[in-house]
């Protein structure tokens, strides 16, 4: 029986889904002056956008998504999978409080930080202690993966991610022109990283 739950398989693939899918249909929904490239996401989604509803669920799909992934990846650490929960319920948060057109939301900005940021770090810490600890790294005592490629696949993949989100961050604080465009590279990068944890482990577990 595998370790990995295939419905954890569902839920990785449906967050990419959820999200791409959701700000496709949402911008096709906005007036022609609406610009995906200077634009956030969040604003698909605020208080005065037209048919924000959509955008509202593909958010909401998305945070459950991470959720129930983190629950079912249980061949990750306990940090990782805690960190990918975070990233979740963080998403959710920022869905129960919209961007505002007028003043903002402090709560909406905080929860999408904290979101951006523990979807970018959390592959670093996945990698299991035991794995990392093994002696021999040709033959780890769990069976599993050899520790240093898993390691150093880990670190590069939340390298990649961090420095996404510091492109964007760039952008927002100076006010750039590619803000909506950086915003939904990062998104979308963090978005398909579990997907592809989940697949590497469910190919992991077919070569034990």
């Amino acid at each position: 029986m595998s370790a990995v739950p295939r419905w954890a398989l569902l839920s990785a693939g449906g967050a990419p889904l959820f999200l791409i899918g959701g700000w496709t249909l949402a911008q096709a929904a906005q007036p022609d002056e609406f610009d995906p490239v200077r634009q956030t996401i969040s604003a698909l989604a605020a208080s005065n956008a037209d048919h924000r509803w959509i955008m509202t669920i593909g958010l909401a799909g998305l945070g459950l998504c991470h959720l129930i992934t983190a629950l079912g990846l249980v061949t990750a650490a306990p940090a990782g999978r805690g960190l990918l929960a975070l990233g979740g319920l963080a998403t959710l948060v920022l869905v129960a409080f919209p961007q505002r057109p007028a003043g903002g939301s402090m709560t909406h900005v905080v929860a999408a930080g904290v979101a951006f940021g523990a979807l970018a770090v959390w592959p670093a810490l996945a990698v299991p202690r035991r794995a990392a600890l093994g002696r021999d790294h040709r033959h780890p005592p769990d069976g599993s993966a050899p520790s240093g490629p898993a390691r150093w696949t880990a670190f590069a993949v939340a390298a990649v991610l961090l420095g996404l989100l510091g492109w964007f961050a760039v952008e927002l604080f100076a006010d750039g022109a590619r803000i909506g465009l950086t915003e939904r590279l990062v998104a979308a990068a963090e978005a398909a990283v579990p997907l592809a944890a989940v697949l590497a482990a469910l190919a992991s577990e077919r070569r034990r």
